[in-house]
């Protein structure tokens, strides 16, 4: 993700300087005061609107039907009406969404990577405003249905790229299908992005599957382990491949490596049926039985954790990992990929997440200041009523139309 991040200092003289000029309105019931520069003028603030959601200036007509939506409703419900006019540009889906999203689909987070299932997904899924709380759980995935474009494929990403390169219109040409019918897999193991070949191929490969629950956290929890450390939780389901005195040095598991693996272990057993086969570039579900790769280095302490099954638990709900908010309408363990989905997306952390990338994005800039924050926590609990992430964008631009 592309962001220019400004420091506290400017941010403060920034805002000092349009406090003062500010007025104070009302986006939604739910939004909080947010405050407009008196010196951008309707042009101003639809042109900076657009191009923050479109990435492209804005056509004449378009930016005059902006400008009209800005002057006709004063204060922030023009400056909705005139995001929610630049969301429907394609350039928003084809290049700004979509170089949104790419970092999340590999493991050296980069937006240098081939269009595939997970991006296209929620690309489509945004377009759609299908709730964002279904994206880690859902039997969800969106093709195109462009001519010319080979059938998708669990076996290869030829449909995604094709597309790509092919400049195909997402927006146009995205229709809606499933995980189980594109792919075969069984309903009950679908989890949304989780399940894509994008995601597989990048987190399920090799390894441990421990990737795939460190990248769910960094890309929709917007926390890397070392900020998740806790070591309160008990060690009893780390498994046997984690050595509890690494050169003879049981200080280094009991400081460092318990407080990863005591919460990650128990949650990373939800993937316990899945693996990624290189060789046949597929996602592989074994229903009812263990991958070995969960098994492996057994000898490193024969005494550890031996995965029966894809039960998991959240050992976060307690300590120090409370603060992220899970729904206590859960029970906090489950069996699984799918019901973990839903126990993360049903957190306070995903949707503050979510909001807080989408700001950065939009406003170029991390919310830092006072104003900022106090604007994310009202945009969140907007998201928070019907997890429209679309909306997000826009009230994001609404809300840094001339900063």
């Amino acid at each position: 993700m592309n962001t220019k991040t400004v420091s506290s200092s400017n941010s403060s003289s920034r805002l000092a300087r349009r406090t003062s000029a500010a007025r104070t309105v009302c986006a939604l019931i739910v939004l909080a005061q947010i405050a407009t520069p008196a010196s951008a003028g309707p042009a101003e603030q639809a042109e900076r609107i657009y191009e923050r959601i479109a990435g492209v200036p804005a056509p004449a007509a378009v930016l005059t039907q902006m400008m009209t939506a800005i002057s006709n409703k004063p204060g922030q419900p023009g400056l909705l009406d005139a995001a929610a006019i630049a969301t429907d540009a394609p350039s928003f889906y084809n290049v700004v969404l979509k170089n949104f999203v790419i970092p999340w689909t590999n493991r050296d987070q980069t937006v240098f990577a081939p269009l595939n299932d997970y991006a296209a997904t929620v690309i489509g899924m945004v377009r759609d405003n299908v709730p964002f709380n279904t994206a880690l759980s859902a039997d969800v995935l969106y093709t195109s249905n462009a001519s010319g474009l080979p059938a998708v494929s669990s076996a290869n990403n030829n449909h995604y790229a094709m597309a790509e390169t092919n400049g195909v219109d997402l927006k146009a040409t995205l229709v809606a299908t499933t995980q189980s019918a594109a792919y075969g897999l069984p309903t009950e193991a679908t989890a949304g992005l989780l399940t894509t070949r994008g995601a597989a191929s990048a987190f399920f490969i090799a390894g441990t599957n421990r990737a795939m629950f460190r990248f769910t956290m960094i890309n929709h929890m917007c926390n890397d382990m070392e900020s998740l450390m806790d070591t309160t939780r008990p060690p009893d389901r780390i498994r046997q491949d984690v050595a509890r005195s690494s050169g003879g040095d049981s200080r280094i598991f009991l400081n460092n490596c318990i407080g990863c693996h005591s919460g990650m272990d128990p949650m990373a057993q939800a993937f316990a049926y899945y693996n990624y086969d290189n060789t046949a570039g597929k996602l592989v579900y074994t229903a009812n039985m263990v991958q070995p790769k969960y098994l492996i280095n057994s000898a490193n302490f024969p005494q550890g954790f031996v995965t029966p099954d894809n039960s998991w638990a959240n050992r976060w709900r307690q300590g120090p990992n409370s603060v992220l908010g899970w729904d206590t309408a859960l029970p906090g363990s489950g069996v699984g990929a799918k019901s973990l989905g839903q126990e993360i997306a049903a957190s306070d952390q995903f949707a503050q997440c979510q909001v807080t990338k989408v700001f950065q994005a939009v406003c170029f800039r991390a919310p830092t200041s006072t104003a900022d924050l106090q604007t994310v926590a009202a945009i969140k609990a907007s998201f928070r009523s019907a997890y429209n992430l679309k909306q997000v964008f826009q009230q994001s631009a609404a809300a840094c139309p001339g900063s």
